[in-house]
């Protein structure tokens, strides 16, 4: 970003929210307690949020060489705080345990503690009062970063103790750039573009992560046995989806002892002031564990509306620029053969009042959740 001093190049690295970015880089003179990064999914906040607690915690403002930025952009360092929804909600017990507790008792290591919390408007109320009380009473070495896509939804007390950071959608061209800056193939850029909705990190990860468009495949062959083979189709295809969800989930498992590695010794065993890093680490991880069959569910679902909708688009002759799935002709794919827009049209009634259910309801068995799904789409 050419607007950012050359002292924070953590920020000034970060394209697509200048305004944002420029606010942040003044406020790095004088932090406020806490800050409310307001935007759409995707739009950078998690990126800028980790530069951010990186520049605050870096002896040198943000250099992005040394230790403490390594730690920061990776989420492990030892004074800073990461809190995310466990399920639907973030609830009171993480808050006391990751926020409360750490803030009035004495940083692991010398300088600020960052307290980051994701997805703030998750807060159930009780959370929500043990937080205001933070913000009430803020420790000197403290700030508080709250990220929202929703911060409408945030109680008002809250929000008004925060200095309201704004992030702008992200263009679908912009989001193709910075994929092919990163050294993306340009037609995979522009679709994995497309496919994200301007979400930048999930098109990142589908152009370069280990499970790419494992999503859509699976949303394809299910819409494929429905199509095929009606009610027994129906409920293969909820098996299809679910194993690829097991399959995702345990992926992630692999990825904890790479995280805990930089805090491990030659032996493996975890140093002894790292220990309350290690533990939140390993928290942190359980908790996206226990989301991330949800969370993959809900991309099959989301990637099957819209291969029902590029459906419709070809039905009724509109041009094919405005196709989500770009690489795919949706007259030649086995679940959307003869399917007329009226059909089309219902079927992704079916599918989106399936994915309200799926983050609505916490306690959902998700595999009857599917079987209704497709079961309806089968009749």
């Amino acid at each position: 970003m050419a607007d950012a001093p050359v002292g924070v190049p953590v920020l000034r690295e970060i394209p697509g929210q200048e305004a944002a970015i420029r606010f942040l880089v003044q406020a790095l003179h004088r932090p406020h307690h806490a800050y409310l990064l307001a935007g759409p999914e995707g739009g950078g906040k998690q990126q800028v949020a980790r530069a951010f607690a990186a520049a605050l915690l870096c002896d040198r403002g943000g250099c992005g060489e040394c230790r403490a930025c390594a730690l920061a952009l990776a989420d492990k360092h030892p004074n800073e705080f990461v809190v995310e929804p466990e399920g639907r909600d973030i609830h009171v017990e993480t808050v006391r345990e990751e926020i409360w507790h750490p803030a009035y008792r004495t940083a692991p290591e010398p300088g600020r503690k960052v307290f980051v919390v994701r997805e703030a408007d998750r807060l159930n109320p009780a959370a929500a009062d043990v937080l205001l009380k933070v913000l009430e009473e803020p420790p000197a070495d403290a700030v508080l970063l709250l990220l929202s896509a929703r911060p409408d939804e945030l109680p008002e007390t809250v929000v008004s103790r925060c200095h309201v950071v704004s992030f702008l959608p992200l263009a679908e061209g912009f989001v193709a750039r910075a994929l092919q800056d990163e050294g993306v193939d340009r037609s995979v850029a522009l679709l994995a573009a497309r496919l994200a909705g301007g979400n930048l990190g999930r098109a990142r990860r589908i152009a370069t992560g280990r499970d790419g468009l494992s999503f859509r495949d699976a949303a394809r062959e299910a819409l494929g046995l429905v199509a095929g083979e009606g009610q027994p189709g129906a409920l293969a295809a909820a098996e299809v989806v679910l194993g690829a969800a097991d399959r995702y989930r345990d992926g992630m498992k692999e990825d904890l002892a790479e995280e805990l590695a930089p805090f491990r010794d030659a032996r493996g065993r975890t140093e002894d002031a790292f220990r309350g890093v290690v533990r939140r680490l390993e928290e942190r991880h359980k908790r996206r564990l226990r989301r991330a069959e949800r969370d993959y569910v809900d991309w099959v679902l989301l990637s099957a509306s819209t291969l029902l909708r590029d459906r419709v688009v070809q039905s009724i002759g509109a041009d094919d620029g405005l196709k989500v799935n770009a690489d795919l002709d949706p007259g030649a794919e086995p679940g959307l053969l003869g399917l007329s827009p009226e059909a089309a049209g219902r079927a992704m009634g079916t599918i989106e009042s399936t994915r309200a259910a799926v983050a609505d309801e916490t306690n959902l068995n998700l595999r009857l959740v599917l079987e209704e799904a497709f079961l309806s789409l089968a009749a």
